[in-house]
């Protein structure tokens, strides 16, 4: 297909696909004349999963070009493909390791870990974003307890994470594996927060009466 039916077919405009195609995000076309390039299915797979990461995950393009070499790398695990992903959704708010408070909180969510039995690798950015969350609710005077954390991720999250991964085309495409993870935890992850402000309102109303 031409350049503009790639555009047609993805959604993207055409001076995006060049843009992506100058950065190296997207591989060049087959060229045909010297003006003109043929493209496939495989770029139609790439601008999906960098449409994903940018407009769904908020991923930065510099971090899209770091997860794109992952995608590419046929040699590299899916899950450390996956990981590589994952760990760009984290939040980039910066933590304080060296505050009281934060060493503190990063104990707990180590000893929480440890305790579920997770396979989870210690420079994941996810220990250190929940950490600075118990620390806030500290601050809050709304402090998560060890016992919740531990009953709300060894029941809910679990189900909820068997429940994502099921998703995943591991043998598929590796654009789609990851395009599907990014997709996947970012709306199911919305989904989730609503579903529950929803089932909020009903206890609420079971409780307090309408």
């Amino acid at each position: 297909m031409r350049i503009s039916q790639l555009s047609a077919a993805s959604g993207v405009p055409i001076p995006t696909i060049k843009y992506y195609l100058r950065e190296g995000l997207l591989p060049q076309g087959e060229q045909t004349a010297a003006t003109r390039a043929e493209y496939d299915e495989a770029h139609l797979r790439r601008l999906r999963l960098i449409r994903a990461l940018l407009e769904v995950g908020r991923v930065p393009v510099a971090t899209i070009a770091k997860i794109i070499a992952a995608v590419e790398d046929e040699d590299m695990p899916v899950h450390t493909m996956l990981g590589t992903a994952h760990y760009a959704l984290a939040s980039p708010a910066e933590p304080s390791p060296g505050d009281a408070e934060h060493v503190r909180a990063r104990e707990r969510v180590e000893a929480l870990i440890a305790g579920l039995g997770w396979d989870v690798k210690p420079e994941a950015p996810t220990r250190d974003e929940l950490a600075e969350i118990l620390v806030r609710l500290d601050q809050l005077g709304m402090p998560a307890t060890d016992e919740r954390l531990r009953d709300y991720a060894d029941v809910t999250m679990r189900l909820v994470s068997e429940y994502d991964m099921a998703l995943i085309p591991f043998h598929g495409p590796r654009e789609t594996a990851v395009e599907t993870l990014v997709i996947g935890t970012v709306l199911y992850g919305k989904a989730f927060d609503v579903l529950r402000r929803l089932a909020q309102e009903s206890e609420s109303a079971r409780i307090l009466g309408t």
